[in-house]
């Protein structure tokens, strides 16, 4: 279990010395024991204040994380559990509103064990309120990024943690919207962690406390740079003399020594920062890259295919970032590598169908800039899906097919061997691609 923290021990702990203002906040006047005058109400509260210094479950206000300022929303756990009730609802739209009148990111720093029972439904629609907050935040085009501390469970978890833009959370923090006393009697609680929330993809990170600030003040800094160019497609890193046929052009980008996505996002970034998962209770980490990451001074998002068959969790996780990125107005790079959408059994019960109309919409929609590189294989719609309509390049090891050439040759009726014909055939090469005017153009090898 790992060590909680007060909200001001917290807040030490992530922002920069000396940057923390707190935000003023209404004082709400209530009656005995509270709106519902629970007996024993107003002694609780007392005991609580008494205990950890706060008059609330909340302290919010501003700061810097790594020299760039947010609104920071940090809960109490020692006051009532962290519970929400009307005046944590108060403070927490306070945050939010001057988030928005100043052009300020919103950091909840999460820990909390849901609605306060004393306040009965006027504290669970607090949680309605922070959501309007919160969709009111998004339309204003700021980010929130969420910290899940321990625990981080109810209704706070399914707004401020579970609704935020980028969301990171502390190893072994229980996480999830049952909490332990409410959970079935034979339920497994490592499905209640930070660790099964990230694998689920419903996390982005687990971030160990120490590593809290710098990789905060990553997110902040990626997330709230100036709105800059359309990002340009990196260099070609493989060979540079384009194919003579069609089946070379298939095998180079099937050579395992070809450099993969990774090996050009390292190459094009200074650094950057991972968005896993789907939010949809899927991931596929090993098959579809995204994130955001600095170049020259200005942020860039990326989703990239690693040369695998692409999962429905993949091509959801690729159709979030270019969402984000819109609505932040960054550009997109996408990586296009990859035989082709996964089809086998799991994935069509997943949606793949569904999954890869929702990125095509996604890219369709965009208003901020997308580029495209085909830095392998481009197999089909799996490939397409991910492509740039009008800004696409390839590198010269590289091609891009209406399918693969043998599954074509297969439903063709021919012959596995007329596969390298059927190759020519498809003009699949990038200097066909080009005259076709399916490509923009084939980018040089690096320098």
């Amino acid at each position: 279990m790992p060590e909680r923290l007060s909200a001001r021990q917290f807040l030490d702990l992530v922002t920069d010395p000396g940057t923390f203002t707190e935000i003023p906040h209404p004082e709400r006047e209530s009656g005995a024991d509270g709106p519902l005058g629970w007996q024993g109400y107003d002694v609780s509260r007392a005991r609580a204040a008494e205990r950890t210094g706060e008059r609330e479950s909340v302290v919010v206000g501003t700061a810097r994380v790594e020299g760039t300022a947010a609104v920071l929303i940090a809960f109490e756990f020692g006051f009532l559990g962290g519970s929400l009730g009307e005046r944590t609802g108060d403070r927490l739209a306070a945050a939010y509103v001057h988030a928005r009148a100043h052009r300020l990111p919103v950091v909840p720093l999460i820990a909390t064990g849901g609605s306060r029972m004393q306040e009965g439904m006027l504290a669970l629609s607090q949680l309605q309120r922070v959501a309007r907050q919160s969709a009111l935040t998004r339309e204003a085009r700021l980010p929130q990024i969420a910290v899940l501390r321990d625990p981080t469970t109810g209704g706070g978890w399914a707004t401020l943690g579970a609704g935020a833009d980028v969301i990171l959370a502390l190893p072994g923090a229980q996480v999830g919207f049952a909490g332990s006393r409410v959970r079935p009697p034979d339920a497994d609680p490592a499905a209640y962690t930070a660790e099964a929330q990230l694998a689920a993809g419903a996390a982005d990170a687990v971030v160990p406390a120490a590593e809290l600030r710098t990789c905060l003040g990553l997110w902040l800094r990626l997330l709230t740079g100036p709105a800059p160019e359309p990002a340009d497609p990196p260099a070609a890193l493989g060979g540079a003399g384009l194919p003579r046929t069609g089946w070379e052009a298939v095998q180079r980008a099937r050579d395992p020594r070809r450099p993969r996505a990774g090996a050009y996002l390292d190459a094009y970034f200074t650094r950057r920062a991972a968005l896993v998962g789907d939010r949809c209770g899927g991931a596929d980490p090993d098959g579809m890259l995204c994130g955001f990451g600095e170049r020259d001074g200005r942020t860039v998002a990326f989703a990239a295919q690693t040369g695998t068959a692409t999962r429905p969790a993949g091509f959801r996780t690729a159709a979030r970032l270019i969402r984000l990125a819109d609505r932040l107005g960054i550009p997109v790079l996408t990586l296009v590598d990859t035989p082709g959408a996964a089809n086998d059994a799991a994935a069509e019960r997943q949606g793949a169908g569904a999954a890869i109309a929702e990125l095509f919409g996604a890219v369709a929609a965009a208003r901020t800039p997308v580029t495209t590189l085909v830095i392998g294989e481009g197999g089909s719609g799996g490939a397409l899906a991910l492509a740039a309509p009008g800004n696409t390049w390839a590198t010269p090891d590289s091609y891009f097919s209406v399918i693969a050439p043998e599954p074509a040759t297969a439903i063709l009726k021919r012959p596995p061997a007329a596969a390298e014909a059927t190759a020519d055939q498809l003009r699949i090469r990038p200097q066909d691609l080009v005259e076709l005017g399916v490509l923009r153009g084939i980018v040089p090898a690096a320098p």
